[in-house]
This record gives C-alpha cells, sequence and structure tokens, in this order.
C-alpha cells in the first residue's frame, strides 16, 4: 500500500516525559487517534495531559518513545515542520492586524500572497464574516476564540491540537462554543486533539475520550462507555458522581437470559452485568449513578424491577430546577446521593422522609475493591 493511500491516523508509541528533576510527567503511553476524529486527553491538573499535547506540538521533547502521523514520524521535527497547529486557552491574537489579517498571517509567512478567497471561506466556516474588518479588543471572548481557530484552520493541519481553547469563557459562552466546535470539526474533517480539565466539554465534543490521571490513561472509550462503565474509581468518580458501595462477590448466575455477577451488598443480593464486573471474586465496590437511584416514601411502590432496599432516610434536599438532589443515609448508615428529575409526578422530599429506594440490575457496575473509593472525587472542580 501507498503511503498517501494509508490513513493518517496520529500515533503515539511509548511516549515519555522524565523531566531533569526526575519528575516523570508522561508515564510510556500508547495511543492511537484516527485520523478525522475528535478526540479528548481529560485529566485533572497535573495528570500529564498538556504535556502529552505539547509533545505533539514539538514543544516539549519526548524522553523515550515515537510520534508518527501516517507513516511520518515527527518525534523530533521543529514544531513548524509539522503538520500540526495548536489554539492555546490564550489566543495570543495581533492586537494590531484586523481580524482577516490575523486569520492570512500563516499563510502570508510563507509566501502566499493572493489570500483573499481562502480567508474569507475560513471566516465563512466560523461565522466572523461580519467581522473581517474589525480588531481583536473589539469582538468578544467566543469571538476571538474563532479567530484564533481559523488562524490555525487555514494553515491546514493533519492534526488541530487544542489546550483547554474554552476556559477563559464563562459557562453559557462556553457550552456554546463547544457545540460550535463540533460543527466545525464535523465540517473539515480534520483530526481534533482537545486536552481539558472539563468532563462536560470532552463528554459534549470528543468521539473517544482518554481519562489521564497521573501521568497514565486511566481508560480509553466513548463518552458513553466511560460513563455507563467505568473500569476504575478513578474514572467512575472524575467523570460524573459515582455511589461505591462495598460487596463481596457471591457468583455468577443469569437474570433475564443475560450473565450476571451476583455480590452480597450489606446483606441483600445485588446483580451486575458481567461485561460490567470489573472484579468477579473477592471484594468489590458496587456502582451506581446518582441518576439511576431511584426513591420513594417508605413503604411506595417504585416502578422498576430492582434489589429494594429499605430503612433510609433523606439527609438533604437541593432543588435545581431540572433535577432535584438528594443525599440520604442507607440502613448500615452509609450516605448516597440519587438525582430525580422534576416532572412534578410527585412533591420534593424533605429532609428527615423515611424513603425506600433502588436501582436496574442492568445499570450497576463492579469495581476492585482495593482502588480508592474516594480516588477522583472533586478533582473536576478546578
Amino acid at each position: 500500500m501507498s503511503q498517501a493511500s494509508e490513513p493518517r491516523d496520529l500515533r503515539l508509541t511509548q511516549l515519555e516525559k522524565i523531566y531533569a528533576n526526575g519528575f516523570t510527567a508522561v508515564h510510556p503511553l500508547d495511543l492511537t487517534i484516527p485520523q478525522g476524529s475528535f478526540f479528548a486527553l481529560l485529566g485533572p491538573s497535573g495528570c500529564g495531559k498538556t504535556t502529552t499535547l505539547r509533545m505533539v506540538a514539538g514543544l516539549e521533547v519526548p524522553t523515550a518513545g515515537s510520534i508518527t502521523i501516517g507513516g511520518t514520524e515527527i518525534t523530533y521535527e521543529k514544531p513548524y515542520r509539522r503538520p500540526v497547529n495548536t489554539v492555546f486557552q490564550s489566543y495570543a491574537l495581533f492586537p494590531h492586524l484586523s481580524i482577516a489579517d490575523n486569520v492570512a498571517f500563516g499563510l502570508k509567512r510563507r509566501g502566499i500572497k493572493d489570500t483573499a478567497k481562502t480567508v474569507a471561506d475560513m471566516l465563512e466556516l466560523v461565522e466572523l464574516t461580519a467581522q473581517a474588518s474589525k480588531r481583536p479588543q473589539q469582538l468578544s471572548g467566543g469571538q476571538q476564540q474563532r479567530v484564533a481557530l481559523a488562524r490555525a484552520l487555514i494553515n491546514q493541519p493533519e492534526v488541530l491540537l487544542l489546550d483547554e481553547p474554552l476556559g477563559a469563557l464563562d459557562l453559557k459562552l462556553r457550552r456554546a462554543m463547544q457545540l460550535e466546535l463540533k460543527r466545525i470539526q464535523t465540517e473539515v474533517g480534520l483530526t481534533f486533539v482537545h486536552v481539558t480539565h472539563d468532563q462536560e466539554e470532552a463528554m459534549t465534543m470528543a468521539d473517544t475520550i482518554a481519562v489521564m490521571n497521573a501521568g497514565r490513561i486511566e481508560q480509553l472509550g466513548s463518552p458513553a462507555d466511560l460513563y455507563d462503565n467505568p473500569a476504575t474509581t478513578f474514572v467512575a468518580n472524575f467523570l460524573g458522581q459515582s455511589n461505591l458501595i462495598a460487596g463481596n462477590v457471591v457468583g455468577e448466575d443469569t437474570l433475564a437470559g443475560a450473565p450476571v455477577v451476583t455480590v452480597d451488598m450489606e446483606g441483600t443480593i445485588v446483580s451486575i452485568p458481567k461485561e460490567r464486573a470489573h472484579v468477579t471474586s473477592g471484594k468489590g465496590w458496587v456502582g451506581i449513578r446518582p441518576e439511576k437511584v431511584l426513591v420513594a416514601p417508605a413503604g411506595e411502590p417504585i416502578d422498576a424491577p430492582g434489589n429494594h432496599f429499605t430503612g433510609g432516610t433523606i439527609i438533604d434536599t437541593s432543588f435545581i430546577g431540572v433535577s432535584t438532589q438528594y443525599v440520604l443515609r442507607t440502613a448500615w448508615g452509609q450516605e448516597i446521593s440519587a438525582f430525580e428529575q422534576n416532572t412534578g409526578a410527585r412533591g420534593v422530599l424533605a429532609p428527615g422522609t423515611a424513603v425506600d429506594f433502588t436501582w436496574r440490575p442492568e445499570f450497576a457496575f463492579l469495581l476492585d475493591a482495593s482502588q480508592d473509593a474516594t480516588a477522583g472525587v472533586d478533582l473536576g472542580e478546578e
């Protein structure tokens, strides 16, 4: 097969970064990012995600390993010789140039004279045609971010690197820009590699997420895979919230024709789908997301086939409009969270209310009890 017809995937092979003081920022990692995908490196500060991005950009020299795009190795190429462009959180626009000239800068630097049509097409892509003659300081933060994006895209990189590009925007604008970035990536069809600590941002935009922790990839998969079936306590807690309840594996069985692992959880036998059981013997953490926990006043029926737990008490109620978030104390003394959609079917349960609770078995997962149940908690609140 000729090199031209090979997929131009970005491939990191045993890529490692150890600083002079002996600190290992990135442990040897292997990663293949398919051509044309929107890929997110997600993790808390200091997890190695930005260092990984900077090695791809050529701004950090790897200690070991290789970086290739298609069949071309770029591990030690100068940054300007790589088919890669980077958009940073600080947009670094030239204040004395118009928006059109900012976007054209890379082309003119390469000696390309006739840039007007290319710049016009790029401004149309990022929906800034009407702003072409303005200066950066006349634009909003979101518009400046799109100028920086256009300036990077006009160079036709094979890979666009995004380093916390929405971090300087307020929440409402950030959410709007998430959708905008995804639209642009879909239209141009380039490989986007996006570094962020914001779980919602990664899940909104990325086809695939690599969750990083302490210089290693904890888990790789689609947003739905990582959320529904986390493989570690860190992923379970960092990507959303999870209730983790101690249990002992009893054995294996079938439920509605599907294989399950059965667990003795505080005296009640619960079932976990086998594909979501990351241990099959000994002790484990039974995991369930708060929105999957169904709550009702004690003695009232709960419309879900599952293991029914009694003896709970609501200890905190937070009404947040679209849903109500409860903290309840179980009969065995553990505090767990339950989120309930505010459909109007029932009023809000006040603290002190005695409740029963349950969840559908297919939504639970089982993790290794040797892992810290608090790993990843609060790290997403940067």
